[in-house]
């Protein structure tokens, strides 16, 4: 006999009470748990979009092997190296250039080729008319071999920091000329 007839012939018994959950009760949770992962999935990329700059490591004083120290010389030789550089999201190879020489003490620094006039480009005895001279040839500035600025340019030349390890020079930030206040 099942438990089912034996209330039948029962009738003043009430079966064992059971918490049961309603249709409404299922529904409700299974609406509102699909709800939360369908919202879910779409709020926690956005959350990590807008974190994810901060959560990178930052390679800000990183040193960058360039040129062999024994290739420098007094002259100034420009030597192009690349830069990994990540902007927000947006991740990048920058191709710079630096002028490389050694001082008269035989001291190697580096200079950066951005003209303190308006940003052109500037070469190393580019001019035949002043010889010996870094020059813009967008505006005619003109520079000293240390980077002093000599005309148009209202600032001297800009500096790379250096770090000379295992006959390798490394450059880093770029940072005021230092060079051409010793030269003045």
């Amino acid at each position: 006999m099942s438990g089912h007839d034996e209330y039948r012939n029962h009738p003043n018994e009430k079966p064992p009470s059971r918490k049961e959950m309603s249709r409404r009760q299922f529904l409700t949770y299974t609406l509102g748990g699909a709800t939360a992962f369908m919202g879910a999935g779409a709020v926690l990329p956005m959350i990590r979009f807008a974190v994810d700059p901060i959560l990178h490591k930052k390679g800000e004083g990183e040193f960058i092997k360039v040129a062999e120290e024994s290739k420098i010389t007094g002259e100034p030789q420009e030597f192009n190296f690349e830069l990994k550089q990540q902007d927000g999201w947006y991740a990048s190879t920058a191709t710079l250039t630096a002028w490389i020489r050694k001082n008269e003490q035989g001291e190697i620094y580096a200079l950066s080729p951005v003209c303190k006039h308006l940003g052109c480009t500037v070469g190393w005895n580019n001019n035949k008319a002043t010889p010996d001279e870094y020059h813009c040839p967008c505006h005619g500035a003109r520079y000293t071999k240390a980077g002093k600025n000599l005309a148009v340019a209202p600032k001297p030349l800009d500096q790379y920091k250096t770090k000379i390890e295992n006959g390798w020079v490394y450059l880093g930030d770029i940072v005021p000329n230092t060079e051409a206040v010793k030269e003045a």
